[in-house]
C-alpha cells in the first residue's frame, strides 16, 4: 500500500488579499465591501483557501475573528507578498509614466486640518490619478504608526528623535495666545507670564505636538510647565480649543495657522506674552528601514518642494 501523499499547498494573491482583509477589519461583511465582492463570495474564498492549505486559518469567537496558529503564519507572509505586488505595480506604473494608485499618509491636527487641504489640491493637479488617504492624529501616534508601517509618511508638529525615523523640516509656524474678541486684555499690547498663570486656560491633549512645544517654551519661564497654569479643560483638537475660547471657557495658546479664519472674522484676538516668542516647525517623517514606493517618493518630493524658504535660517 502506497503512503498517502500530503496535498501541495497553493493559493493566489487575490485569496490572500481577501484573507488579510477579513483579519484586519475583523468582519466578513466589511472585508466584502473593501474588496468589492459579495459577503458569500468572501466566505467561499476563505473556505477554499483553507482547503488548499489543508487546515483551518480563522476562528470565530462570538464577534471576534482570530487567526489560528497557521493563520498567523500565513498572514505574516501574505502581508509581505501583497507588499511586493504593490511595489511591482507601482514601479511599473512609474516606469511607464502612468502614476496612479493610493498613498496613505497622516498629519497632526494643524497640518492635517489647516495646511494639507490646499496642498492636496495642488498635488491632485500634478498627479490626477493618485488618491491620497489622509488620517489626522496626534503627533505621538503618527510617529508610532509610521514606525509600525501603517503610514508611509507623516507630518508632525514636533521633532521625533527615534533613530529609525528620517525627519525633513517643512513649514514655519508660531504659537500665540488667543483670547475672545471682547476679553479684558484686548486693549493691551502684551501681558506678563504671571497674568497668564492666573487666567482660565484650555490645554491641548496629551500626545499633541502643540502641547510639547508649549512646555518646551514654558520651561524657560517661571511657570516651567503647562500644568501649572489655571487649567479648566483639556481638549483633543485645535478646533475644540477654539470653540472653547469663543464660548468663554478660557484662553489658550494655539498655532497661528489654525487661527486665520477667526482672526480675519474678528472673533478671536492674539495677545503678546512679554519676553516669550514661540516659533515652531512642522516635520515630514518616514521610516528609513522601509523601501520607499514611487508614489510615496512623489508625495515626499512634492511636500519638500513646499517647505518654507526660511526654514533653515531659524
Amino acid at each position: 500500500m502506497k503512503p498517502k501523499k500530503n496535498p501541495i499547498i497553493d493559493f493566489d494573491l487575490r485569496q490572500l488579499e481577501i484573507f488579510c482583509k477579513v483579519l484586519e477589519l475583523q468582519s466578513f461583511s466589511k472585508a466584502a465591501k473593501a474588496v468589492f465582492l459579495a459577503q458569500a463570495s468572501v466566505s467561499e474564498r476563505v473556505a477554499t483557501l483553507e482547503k488548499l492549505v489543508g487546515t483551518k486559518l480563522l476562528d470565530r469567537l462570538g464577534r471576534q475573528i482570530l487567526p489560528t496558529a497557521a493563520g498567523k503564519l500565513l498572514y505574516k507572509h501574505a502581508c509581505l507578498l501583497l507588499e511586493m505586488k504593490k511595489t511591482a505595480c507601482d514601479e511599473l506604473q512609474d516606469f511607464l509614466g502612468t502614476r496612479k494608485g493610493e498613498i496613505h499618509i497622516s498629519g497632526s491636527t494643524i497640518p492635517g486640518e489647516y495646511i494639507f487641504p490646499e496642498l492636496l489640491k495642488k498635488f491632485h493637479k500634478k498627479y490626477p490619478q493618485v488618491t491620497v488617504s489622509l488620517t489626522i492624529s496626534s503627533t505621538l501616534e503618527i510617529a508610532e504608526r509610521v514606525i509600525n508601517g501603517d503610514f508611509e509618511l507623516g507630518v508632525i508638529g514636533s521633532k521625533n528623535n527615534n533613530v529609525n525615523l528620517i525627519c525633513h523640516e517643512l513649514w514655519i509656524d508660531e504659537l500665540v495666545l488667543a483670547v475672545p474678541a471682547k476679553h479684558k486684555w484686548t486693549r493691551k499690547k502684551q501681558i506678563s507670564i504671571g497674568d497668564l498663570a492666573k487666567e482660565p486656560f484650555i490645554l491641548r491633549g496629551p500626545g499633541s505636538g502643540t502641547l510639547k512645544i508649549i512646555n518646551q517654551y514654558l520651561e524657560k519661564t517661571s511657570i516651567k510647565d503647562a500644568t501649572a497654569l489655571n487649567v479648566v479643560a483639556c481638549l483633543d483638537s485645535s478646533t475644540a480649543v477654539k470653540e472653547g475660547i469663543i464660548a468663554g471657557l478660557g484662553i489658550s495658546i494655539l498655532s497661528l495657522k489654525a487661527l486665520k479664519t477667526e482672526l480675519n472674522a474678528g472673533i478671536l484676538k492674539v495677545i503678546a506674552i512679554k519676553n516669550l516668542k514661540m516659533p515652531r516647525k512642522f516635520y515630514l517623517i518616514r521610516d528609513k528601514r522601509r523601501n520607499i514606493s514611487p508614489l510615496c517618493r512623489a508625495m515626499l518630493d512634492f511636500l519638500i518642494s513646499t517647505a518654507d524658504a526660511t526654514i533653515n535660517t531659524m
